[in-house]
C-alpha cells in the first residue's frame, strides 16, 4: 500500500521550502499543499513503499500499511528515528507490541571512500575473467 499522510499530524514541516518527505522521496511523489500547509502523496500508484518518508517525518504523520508477511492485517508499523538507530514498533490489532531496533548511518554523507585501498582499474583486463574484489587483485597490506 502506498504512503499516506495523516492530516491531523502533518504541520508541513513548519512552512519550509521543502518538507522532509519531499526531500527524501526517491520518486519525487511527496508534495506540499501550500494552502493547507500539509504534505501529500501526489501519485500513490507510483509509490515504491520504501518507507523513506515514514522514517524521516518529524511528526510521524506519514504511514504505509505494512505487508502481511511481517505486519498482519489491521496492525500498524511505526518507526521512530533516533540519532543512532530506528526503533520499529509493530502494533497489533489486539494491542500487543513488538519492537525492533536497527542502527543507522552515523557517518557524514559523502565521507565514505568506497574504493579506498583498491587498485586503479586496468581497462585492458575489462573483458577478462575475475572480479574487482578478488583476493589476487587486491594489494597486500
Amino acid at each position: 500500500m502506498p504512503s499516506y499522510v495523516i492530516n491531523e499530524k502533518c504541520d508541513g514541516c513548519k512552512g519550509q521550502e521543502r518538507t522532509a518527505c519531499m526531500y527524501i522521496c526517491p520518486n519525487d511523489l511527496m508534495k506540499l499543499d501550500r494552502d493547507r500547509m500539509k504534505a501529500y502523496n501526489q501519485e500513490p500508484e507510483q509509490c515504491w513503499e520504501c518507507y523513506n518518508c515514514v522514517k524521516i517525518c518529524p511528526q510521524q504523520a506519514v504511514e504505509v500499511r505494512g505487508y502481511q508477511d511481517f505486519c498482519p492485517m489491521g496492525a500498524n508499523v511505526i518507526p521512530l528515528r533516533g540519532t543512532d538507530a530506528i526503533m520499529w514498533t509493530i502494533k497489533f490489532r489486539d494491542g500487543s507490541l513488538k519492537r525492533f531496533k536497527f542502527p543507522i548511518r552515523t557517518t557524514p554523507e559523502g565521507s565514505i571512500e568506497p574504493y579506498a585501498g583498491r587498485p586503479e582499474p586496468d581497462y585492458n583486463k575489462l573483458k577478462g575473467p575475475g572480479f574487482f574484489t578478488h583476493e589476487s587483485e587486491l594489494p597486500t597490506p
